[in-house]
């Protein structure tokens, strides 16, 4: 094991020297073709030909209730039906991403529709039918379904991806002297992830040896997951996600259908598929927790931010601790001496909260950034002089340096690009025809995370290189970065290296999650290509930084040599393992960006259009630029979602998500997205990681409903502080008179 730890600043590298010319390059990803051509298997779609039994969950009726008894006889007499797996161990929800527990049932239904049963028939169809056979007879219990009234019981949790609470000097005596004070409170809805490819498992048990193929992020988490829900060892199990058709967080941590199938494989003696319908994804995975969230901002006359507070409320589950980290850029974003950051659980009986894309940025910019348009607003600052009057010279939390740090470089490029001098100088006096026209622009940061990896590389005697890790591709181009950075540290054709990826019998990797995949993951191949690169200069007797590798040779002296020939008809295997080390203590890493929107208002129905979005970002090295930039597309449109249409309803009754399908849970269509503009800067950061790039899948949409926010303000005059921005906000507040028509 060939192993690096993150303790200084990397100097250059073979990436730097492009021998190969591959690192970097929007090619085409890697296992492109077998998607398209329907090649690729998803979770359900393993074990074709094999015989197998299908399960169909049964939803609780009931958002709080202690199960007295299941009725299965009716499900049980049905012909084709083969078991009707029930006990405490069934997952009521998705399994948190923080340990290894899941969230068994114990004889309770804490929310509604959750999994109280598992039919399990010779057909799909045939399990659906019986499902509704079996009969639920409960107590019912007191249930919370609320935030608001019940915001008085928040506690702080240590369950999140940050300190609940994050302070510096006194924000109460620095606000109440401020010469300018600001108080706003914000609210955002909870949001679902609503991933394309549902969550969905096979199991197939062989004597005491389980394999689930299942559609999950972090697999060496999520094996020990299903090992306990299951009730074996983890070396028991093996846990392959070769391609997932999406997660965004929802699976961080497992959902109920990866241990419901190994629960009704075991029962019925043959291999178990289980998909959740898109009913059963809404109501019994994870959700995104709405938030309460008050930002108070004390300045002087002339604009200079002095303290900053952002407090959160947000929900989850009884016995939860995970809790929307809406303030984890707020601490290091804009400055103030004295700083208040907190954020209370408030306990509901309603589906359990859990990571999101961007956790905390996606719902907390959508305060901040909106709140900074406002203030600077009251000074008559635009609102980029705001922002450049109110950067940091260093970590205002931490007081250590930023790491690399190009935010008012992004904020330049962006409003020379997107032409922001144009911009309404006055709110409500731009028209064309029926529509009101602004213009917005709201910062955007991510930070950045450092995870353990490792990865192997095998290198055949014909000098063919392939990659192993339990790394998983979420759609976010694992397989193709992988292979670039392999192909250049190793001086390879693309097409002479292999990847394999998604499966836990390979080198434990850090996972798909949080930004942190590509950097973490890349840096392990990094670290073995390296070993390997050292290997060969032993060989031929010559110093590894004298030596260059290209297309599939070695090149030392007035020698060329292929691979073949140093291998000597042998196999050579490396791994290589990255950790974080001292830079992630002694710098503040973080990527940044910013987003200019220009939105048009109808001035007869309220219907808000977003006319352009660019976003300019930096985020260290990109590693592909067509995969980097298709997640900031990503990342813009579901920005627009977020700010125009998203919003999971919850009855207040009983704890029901209402919406709970694609029909009614409103996701941003073609209609509604225009012709989007990414722009990415040259940036190194060699404290992040060897290959000196950082997380850009979540940075796209932090920030983006903000600025979406603020140019529905500059064009028509009307601040919106409870997310969606709906029709229904607007209508009533529309000015009557408004500029000449262009």
């Amino acid at each position: 094991m060939n192993k690096h730890v993150m303790n200084e600043a990397i100097g250059e590298t073979r990436l730097d020297r492009g021998t190969q010319g591959v690192i970097g390059q929007g090619v085409d990803r890697y296992e492109g073709k077998l998607k398209v051509s329907g090649k690729a298997p998803y979770a359900y779609e393993h074990l074709i030909g094999e015989k197998v039994a299908y399960g169909f969950v049964v939803p609780g009726p009931i958002g709080r209730a202690r199960v007295k008894s299941i009725d299965t006889a009716k499900a049980r007499a049905m012909p084709g039906v083969l078991a009707v797996v029930t006990g405490d161990a069934i997952m009521h929800s998705s399994a948190q991403p923080m340990g290894p527990d899941v969230p068994a049932m114990k004889g309770e239904i804490f929310h509604y529709n959750q999994p109280v049963a598992l039919v399990v028939a010779e057909t799909f169809e045939t399990a659906r039918h019986a499902s509704h056979l079996v009969e639920v007879d409960y107590e019912p219990l007191e249930g919370h379904y609320e935030m608001e009234g019940r915001r008085e019981t928040g506690r702080a949790s240590d369950g999140g991806p940050m300190a609940a609470d994050t302070k510096r000097g006194d924000f109460e005596k620095a606000f109440a002297a401020s010469e300018v004070q600001f108080d706003r409170t914000y609210t955002t809805p909870s949001y679902h992830a609503a991933a394309m490819e549902p969550h969905a498992s096979v199991a197939k048990w062989d004597g005491d040896q389980l394999t689930v193929w299942s559609s999950c992020q972090l697999l060496d988490l999520n094996v020990k997951q299903i090992a306990n829900g299951v009730g074996v060892d983890a070396s028991k199990v093996r846990l392959l996600s070769p391609y997932i058709g999406g997660g965004f967080g929802s699976k961080l941590g497992i959902g109920p259908d990866a241990v419901l199938a190994a629960l009704g494989a075991r029962e019925v003696g043959r291999p178990v598929k289980l998909a959740l319908t898109r009913q059963n994804v809404f109501q019994a995975t994870s959700r995104r927790g709405e938030t309460i969230q008050r930002v108070r901002i004390g300045a002087t006359k002339d604009g200079r931010i002095t303290c900053f507070a952002h407090e959160t409320d947000t929900p989850n589950a009884e016995g939860e601790g995970f809790f929307e980290p809406s303030g984890i850029s707020t601490v290091f974003l804009y400055p103030g001496d004295d700083r208040l950051v907190t954020h209370r659980v408030v306990t509901t009986d309603v589906l359990t909260t859990s990571a999101v894309r961007a956790p905390g940025e996606a719902t907390g910019m959508l305060a901040t950034e909106s709140a900074l348009d406002e203030l600077a607003e009251q000074f008559g600052i635009d609102p980029i002089a705001f922002r450049k009057l109110n950067e940091p010279e260093k970590d205002p939390q931490e007081d250590v340096p930023f790491s690399s740090r190009r935010l008012l470089e992004c904020i330049d490029e962006g409003a020379r690009r997107f032409g922001w001098a144009d911009r309404p100088s006055k709110p409500a006096t731009r028209r064309e025809g029926e529509w009101l026209v602004g213009y917005g622009m709201a910062s955007a940061s991510r930070a950045n995370s450092l995870m353990a990896s490792s990865a192997e590389i095998e290198m055949s005697a014909d000098g063919r290189a392939t990659v192993k890790t339990s790394m998983t591709d979420i759609g976010t181009g694992t397989y193709t970065i992988l292979q670039q950075i392999a192909a250049e540290m190793l001086g390879l054709p693309l097409d002479r290296v292999d990847v394999l990826l998604g499966d836990t019998s390979l080198p434990a990797s850090s996972g798909s999650g949080g930004s942190w995949g590509a950097n973490s993951a890349g840096s392990s191949v990094f670290v073995a290509a390296e070993a390997i690169v050292e290997e060969f200069a032993r060989r031929l007797d010559v110093d590894a930084s004298t030596l260059t590798l290209k297309d599939g040779h070695a090149i030392a002296g007035n020698r060329q040599i292929p691979f073949s020939e140093i291998l000597k008809r042998e196999t050579l295997t490396v791994t290589g393992k990255i950790e974080p080390g001292d830079t992630s203590d002694n710098t503040n890493q973080a990527s940044y960006g910013a987003h200019f929107a220009e939105v048009a208002v109808n001035v007869t129905t309220g219907e808000t259009r977003v006319r352009r979005l660019l976003t300019v970002g930096t985020a260290g090295r990109i590693l592909n630029m067509k995969t980097a930039t298709s997640q900031c597309y990503g990342g813009q449109i579901w920005g627009i979602g977020y700010a125009l249409e998203e919003e999971l309803v919850v009855d207040p009754r009983s704890g029901l998500i209402v919406n709970h399908d694609l029909a009614e849970y409103h996701v941003p269509v073609h209609a509604d997205v225009p012709k989007l503009d990414v722009v990415l800067l040259e940036d190194r950061d060699p404290y992040a990681s060897p290959l000196a790039g950082k997380g850009i899948g979540e940075l796209a949409i932090a920030g983006v409903g903000a600025a979406i926010n603020n140019a529905v303000y500059n064009a028509t005059g009307i601040r919106v502080y409870d997310y969606p921005i709906t029709m229904d906000k607007l209508l009533p507040r529309l000015p009557e008179e408004v500029g000449a028509a262009a």
